[in-house]
């Protein structure tokens, strides 16, 4: 592997709140929310927050609705 992709595959891919929420399909005050919490990494440069598409893609698996956990909301 030559150097310039391995600087690639490193290289960070950062997001502004507004695309994090709209990825995650809620509101920005949601998002904050979730970093506030600590549920969700995020870093302050200069006025404006921005997130990790890697932290991000992280929370998104933690999200994940197991089979048979919704059973009591299920009315039969």
């Amino acid at each position: 592997m030559d150097e310039e992709s391995t600087t690639s595959n490193l290289r960070v891919k950062w997001m502004s709140s507004n695309e994090a929420a709209e990825r995650l399909g809620v509101t920005t005050a949601t998002l904050y929310r979730f970093i506030d919490e600590g549920r969700l990494p995020a870093y302050r440069m200069g006025r404006v927050i921005r997130l990790k598409e890697s932290e991000l893609e992280d929370f998104e698996r933690t999200c994940r609705i197991e089979p048979g956990s919704l059973s009591h909301l299920i009315q039969e």
